[in-house]
């Protein structure tokens, strides 16, 4: 046994120092009081890890909050802080490669007083009322637990929260117990789907809560702040809108559904894995696009941050399935009068959708990348872009993937050469020559 430390980053171009290496996460059981009048977290976090070397330490991912001590096996462990948010472990005995263990850590602080990024990463926040939420992508879960905080390490996440009586608290996956004593609630949850880390969450308000389940039993589950009631009509339309995914998807791939509605101005809403989270101004084809991703993005994730494409571009996309077949646009029209406009803007074709750059994934990919989709569509025929729409989510279900793996999966399924296709769509940063920009029915 030779044990050495593990990697203290997952090896991301754009984000080198997130995540961490030696191990890989099997299950979060994250235990979290929160008092939204004091604004104050304590948490008792345990990560269920299997080791991919000898360790004789490793890495977690943690901002900001204090840690009061840290157990490997149920031994105490040394700790220290280094950098932005490592927390780096040193167990009493190395790790022996193969070897299922468990950290428990204890911590806490006010999570809302973290530096965070801005952009898309809003990080612990509260809310208006006096509740709290946590969104943000690419770093969100490292806010208010210990994680391994890489998409390429996805892992089973329970979260058991304790919160004064008249709050409530929605996670992902299934509730699975609610209890009350001495003036605390303490309600579980569980998402037994493998879920990255940027897609779990928590949200503390004092919801209206409505609970429902799809034809095949999946429990649904709405919860609206205070504020955002007048959302319940949008939200009882989920069933009709999974229906519709599957589809053209294929089956729903997480267990549990629903949305967490906030009546925070918010400038984005995000794909929590199960139960999306919507800002205040989220309407129905919002929710069209946060359910896409249950397939593109939570069920099959990307592997680095620069295929964002696979996330952004297919939820994207399905908001022009979804008007393509309940309000009749004809998507030939839509995408040619796109084109009228945009054929001269030099801004619109100069972000790349792949291999974008770090601080520019989200550029393009959610109106450029609607257009590259309909042009894919288009270039392979009806058959073979239905089939891809239902056989790549297939293919890597609860797995990772890369923009290359998806050329590569497209190619074969088409049975045709596309590279010049991707070239000038994915990688270009001018606007495609007429025979990829206009191929089969749109020369018409």
């Amino acid at each position: 046994m030779h044990p050495a430390p593990g990697a203290s980053g997952a090896g991301d171009p754009y984000y080198p120092m997130d995540g961490n290496g030696g191990y890989d996460a099997v299950e979060y059981q994250v235990g979290i009081t929160y008092d939204p009048t004091k604004g104050r977290l304590d948490g008792d976090t345990t990560v269920i890890a299997k080791a991919t070397q000898d360790l004789d330490r490793y890495n977690l991912d943690l901002r900001g909050l204090t840690v009061q001590s840290v157990e490997v096996e149920g031994k105490p462990a040394k700790f220290a802080r280094e950098g932005e948010f490592e927390l780096v472990v040193t167990p009493a005995e190395p790790i022996r490669t193969g070897t299922t263990f468990h950290t428990k850590v204890l911590y806490g602080g006010d999570p809302s007083a973290t530096p965070k990024a801005g952009g898309s990463e809003n990080g612990w926040q509260k809310s208006k009322d006096g509740g709290a939420f946590i969104v943000g992508e690419p770093h969100s879960a490292s806010f208010w637990y210990p994680v391994n905080e890489t998409p390429r390490d996805k892992a089973m996440f329970t979260l058991t929260a304790r919160v004064p009586d008249g709050w409530t608290v929605i996670s992902n996956g299934r509730e699975i117990q609610k209890t009350s004593a001495n003036g605390w609630s303490t309600t579980s949850w569980q998402e037994r789907t493998p879920v990255a880390p940027y897609l779990t969450t928590v949200a503390i308000d004092k919801f209206t809560v409505d609970r429902m389940a799809l034809p095949d039993g999946t429990p649904l589950v709405n919860a609206y702040a205070p504020g955002a009631e007048d959302r319940r009509d949008t939200g009882r339309r989920l069933p009709e809108i999974i229906g519709f995914l599957t589809s053209k998807f294929g089956p729903y791939p997480v267990d549990a559904a629903g949305g967490i509605y906030l009546d925070e101005d918010i400038h984005f809403s995000l794909e929590t894995q199960t139960r999306p989270t919507y800002a205040k101004w989220a309407d129905l084809i919002t929710v069209v696009h946060e359910t896409a991703h249950q397939w593109f993005g939570d069920s099959v994730t990307l592997n680095s941050w620069s295929d964002i494409c696979l996330n952004e571009c297919f939820a994207s996309y399905a908001q022009w399935l979804w008007q393509e077949s309940r309000d009749n646009e004809n998507l030939d029209d839509r995408y040619r009068a796109a084109l009228e406009i945009m054929r001269g803007s030099k801004d619109f074709w100069t972000p790349k959708l792949v291999d974008m750059g770090v601080g520019q994934e989200f550029h393009g990919v959610y109106d450029k990348g609607i257009l590259a989709i309909h042009a894919l569509r288009r270039k392979i025929g009806e058959g073979t872009f239905a089939r891809l729409l239902k056989e790549w989510p297939a293919a890597y279900r609860n797995a990772n993937a890369s923009w290359p793996d998806f050329e590569a999966f497209t190619i074969k399924l088409a049975e045709q050469d596309l590279r010049p296709f991707f070239d000038a769509w994915f990688h270009g940063t001018t606007i495609p020559p007429d025979a990829e920009l206009l191929p089969g029915t749109l020369r018409g």
